[in-house]
């Protein structure tokens, strides 16, 4: 069983996340049908990169300007880009 906490965050058991293919990164779509939560990896990795990207351009930064992706960007943007891809390779293999 697994427990909403304050914040309304819930943990994903490790068996379904690996059965589902989702890898930290990944985004999911979350609606309601009926009485029930239905929760859904996006499944175009290519689009989810390029709105990440897009993200990253449009977020203001404290120096006034951003910074590409593959030219330095900030460790989480490219953590999240790397594990976003990995779960692209990950589906493309099956």
């Amino acid at each position: 069983m697994v427990t909403v906490d304050s914040k309304g965050r819930i943990v994903l058991p490790q068996k379904v996340r690996e059965r589902l293919g989702l890898t930290p990164g990944t985004e999911v779509d979350i609606r309601e049908e009926g009485d029930k939560a239905i929760v859904e990896p996006e499944d175009d990795p290519e689009r989810i990169i390029e709105r990440m990207e897009q993200l990253v351009e449009d977020t203001p930064s404290e120096r006034g300007k951003t910074t590409p992706l593959d030219d330095g960007a900030d460790p989480i943007a490219q953590k999240h880009r790397t594990a976003v891809r990995r779960g692209a390779e990950k589906n493309s293999d099956e």
